[in-house]
């Protein structure tokens, strides 16, 4: 048989595997209808088990492919099943009330709460999404959630990740255990100088403070000083830069930027010492309830799921059955935890298109653990 031959027959099973799997799909809302009127749970795991059981030992050879085409046969049928039945939800009532107000623009000012003082990366992000904004300063992640959640500020930005040093896991902990939303998202290029007293030397330092995302984006320049220079973390980059500028110390120094320099009176020594000059922090802006603006396309859940083999496969199943991209995981262990791990997911959808809120759904009904963090745009 040639390869014509083989490719015209593949096409008429095709055909038949597209006729039998229709009437499947029929078949599922048969299913899902009796299911609604006799009140029955939506999902059966023990039916789900049996029929893969027995794909298994109709495959011989073929047993890891059978396995997963029926895998992603049955989240299919369940995808369907979830759209028919749209089973009550917290996450539908809370996005649902947020998008009552999706036609507000967003707004350009009001009380803006921000990690660390004048000069920070922080605040730079505030004037690009507050313009007109009202800045008031918190010394750590913790008083900027505490200032949005009491109504002191009407939003806070924060930093959320790095493109080399990941996310900033303090504010994906503390968004859902403060009940507080991202309601926007922003990037910045960051570009990292050596900042010293005028009169200071290279030569003689010994000791550089900053920010440790800071000083991780700088690894590169910290260990060519030949390990003669110690690496002291603090709150901030301008922080760090303000402290050297207070200390009166020759011999210390403080990776921050060029604008901190002009601020508080300081010499660079040496510029552009990030490790990378693609070297990007995104901001996020929080509130105190989920506003869903207008253009709003990324949604960020936080899913903790059992530990065991293939848990995350049939998580990352529920997005392809729905043809949803998933644009961030990461994995972030849980504190305290024994090896237990969070997994952050940010997805490239909007919340009111056919399938995304069944989805959402759907992983608060099947994973232990769901956080909801919010439906935002970027600029």
């Amino acid at each position: 048989m040639d390869l014509n031959n083989i490719r015209a027959a593949i096409d008429n099973v095709d055909k038949e595997l597209l006729r039998l799997f229709l009437e499947r799909m029929a078949l599922s809302d048969e299913v899902a209808a009796y299911k609604k009127e006799n009140n029955i749970a939506a999902v059966d795991r023990a039916r789900e088990r049996e029929i893969l059981e027995k794909v298994m030992s109709a495959s011989p050879g073929c047993e890891q492919y059978a396995h997963h085409l029926f895998s992603t046969l049955i989240e299919l049928s369940k995808a369907r099943q979830s759209e028919l039945l749209s089973p009550p939800s917290k996450v539908r009532g809370l996005v649902e009330g947020a998008l009552e107000d999706v036609r507000t623009p967003f707004p350009r000012s009001g009380r803006i709460a921000c990690q660390g003082i004048e000069g920070s990366n922080s605040q730079q992000a505030c004037d690009k999404l507050f313009p007109r904004g009202n800045i008031m300063y918190f010394k750590n992640f913790a008083g900027v959630f505490d200032a949005v959640a009491s109504g002191l500020c009407d939003h806070g930005v924060l930093p959320a990740e790095n493109n080399s040093g990941g996310s900033v896991r303090a504010v994906y902990e503390l968004l859902p255990n403060k009940k507080c939303y991202i309601t926007r998202a922003t990037t910045l290029w960051i570009r990292h100088e050596l900042l010293a007293l005028p009169g200071a030397d290279m030569d003689n330092i010994t000791e550089i403070y900053s920010h440790e995302q800071a000083l991780g984006q700088c690894s590169r320049f910290i260990s060519s000083l030949s390990g003669k220079v110690k690496a002291v973390p603090c709150e901030n980059t301008a922080v760090a830069a303000k402290q050297i500028a207070e200390s009166g110390n020759p011999r210390a120094a403080a990776i921050s930027s060029a604008r901190c320099a002009q601020l508080y009176g300081l010499k660079s020594l040496r510029s552009d010492i990030q490790d990378s000059d693609n070297n990007y922090t995104r901001f996020v802006c929080i509130g105190r309830e989920p506003v869903i603006y207008a253009g709003a396309g990324r949604i960020c859940v936080v899913l903790r799921f059992d530990s065991r083999p293939g848990a995350l496969s049939d998580v990352l199943l529920k997005f392809a059955a729905r043809g949803i991209n998933i644009t961030k995981l990461e994995s972030c262990p849980v504190t305290g935890g024994d090896f237990e791990f969070d997994f952050i997911f940010e997805i490239d959808a909007q919340i009111n298109a056919l399938g995304t809120m069944e989805l959402l759904a759907d992983l608060e009904r099947s994973c232990p653990g769901f956080d909801f963090l919010g439906c935002y745009s970027y600029e």
